[in-house]
C-alpha cells in the first residue's frame, strides 16, 4: 500500500476516526490492532499518514463488515477500494490477502489484513492498547520503500532500549548497530536468526556491504511476494472491474459481489501455492547475479517469516 502524506493538522483528525472504527471492531468481539504509520507515530517515530493498517483476527468477519457499513468519514460510506481488495473473508486473509477500503472524497483509507507480512511471532499476544507490538510493526516495514528502513531501525532502538533484545533483528543502519554493540547484549538465538551481528561483534568491516544485502533481499522477497499475488489475482481483478455490485453505494452489495467472484477466481493462499522454498530460491537467484556470494553467505534464513502463510489451510 502506497501512503499518502498529509499535513501534520490532519492527522489527529484521521487518527480519532480509526481509533473509534477499531471500537467498533472490538465491541463486535473482534481481535485488531493498528500497525504501520499510524502505529510508528504512537511509539514516537515520525510518520505522517492518511491511510490506516489493521490487524484483525479471522473471526466474527461478518460483524466487521457490519460496522464498516455503519462508518462515515465526512459523511461519504464505506467502500472496497480497487479492483485487487479481496473480500473481507476468512479463506483469503488467513492466506495472506489484504481488504482495502476507502471512504471517497474524504482521503481515509483503511488496508485489512489478518497475517502481517513477514511477522515471525503471532501478533495478538504483543498488543498495546489499540497498537499493535513493536515486534510486529518493524517487521512489517521490511518492505520495498526505501523511507521505512529507517523507521524499522528506530523501532528496534526503542525495543532495546525497552530491553527486548529482538529489537536488533530491526536494526539496518551500520553506525547504530557499532554503537549499540558496545553496550547491549546480542545473545546467541539472535546472532543464529541473523548471522551478519556476528560481523558487528567481530569489529569486520564487512558488516556494511553485508547489511546492503541483506536489505536489498528482504526487498526482493517482498517485491517478489507481491508479485505472486498479483498474478493469482488477474482474473479476478478482471471479473470484479465487470461487475455491476463493483462500484455499487451499498457495502454489502460490493461485499456480496466480491465473495462469489473471489469462490470463482481468486485463489485463497497464493504463497503457499506457489511455495516459499521456491521464492526464496528465485530471490537468491535474482541477488547471486547481483553481489559477491561471499555476502550472500550472511544472509538469515526467511522461512520462519513466512512459516503461518506456508502452514496456514
Amino acid at each position: 500500500m502506497a501512503d499518502r502524506t498529509v499535513p501534520l493538522m490532519e492527522y489527529a483528525e484521521s487518527e480519532k476516526f480509526y481509533q473509534d472504527l477499531m471500537g467498533g471492531f472490538r465491541d463486535v468481539g473482534l481481535t485488531c490492532a493498528i500497525t504501520s504509520g499510524m502505529a510508528c507515530v504512537h511509539y514516537g517515530v515520525a510518520h505522517t499518514t492518511s491511510d490506516c493498517d489493521i490487524l484483525c483476527s479471522s473471526d466474527h468477519l461478518d460483524q466487521a463488515i457490519a460496522v464498516l457499513a455503519g462508518a462515515r468519514c465526512e459523511g461519504a460510506p464505506t467502500s472496497y477500494r480497487g479492483t485487487l481488495s479481496a473480500p473481507l473473508d476468512r479463506p483469503w486473509l488467513l492466506g495472506g490477502w489484504t481488504s482495502h477500503f476507502e471512504w471517497k472524497g474524504s482521503g481515509a483509507y483503511l488496508d485489512i489484513f489478518t497475517v502481517p507480512p513477514r511477522s515471525t511471532a503471532p501478533w495478538t499476544r504483543e498488543l498495546r492498547g489499540l497498537y499493535a507490538g513493536l515486534h510486529t510493526v518493524a517487521e512489517m516495514k521490511r518492505t520495498q520503500r526505501d523511507r521505512d528502513w529507517p523507521v524499522a531501525t528506530a523501532l528496534g532502538v526503542r525495543m532495546l532500549e525497552e530491553g527486548d533484545l529482538r529489537g536488533w533483528m530491526h536494526l539496518f543502519d551500520t553506525d547504530v548497530i557499532q554503537e549499540l554493540v558496545e553496550r547491549v547484549p546480542c545473545p546467541d538465538e539472535v546472532l543464529r536468526d541473523r548471522p551478519s551481528l556476528q560481523l558487528a561483534l567481530m569489529r569486520d568491516a564487512r558488516l556494511r556491504p553485508v547489511l546492503r544485502v541483506e536489505r536489498e533481499f528482504w526487498y526482493e522477497l517482498d517485491r517478489q511476494r507481491l508479485a505472486i499475488y498479483h498474478q493469482a489475482g488477474r482474473h479476478y481483478a478482471q471479473a470484479v472491474r465487470q461487475s455491476p455490485g463493483f462500484s455499487g453505494e451499498d457495502l454489502a452489495q460490493q461485499h456480496s459481489a466480491r465473495l462469489a467472484l473471489a469462490i470463482q477466481y481468486l485463489p485463497p493462499n497464493p504463497l503457499r501455492d506457489h511455495g516459499v522454498d521456491r521464492l526464496i530460491t528465485g530471490v537468491r537467484e535474482a541477488l547471486g547475479g547481483l553481489f559477491d556470494p561471499a555476502l550472500l553467505a550472511w544472509l538469515p534464513d526467511p522461512r520462519p517469516a513466512f512459516a503461518e502463510l506456508d502452514a496456514s489451510e
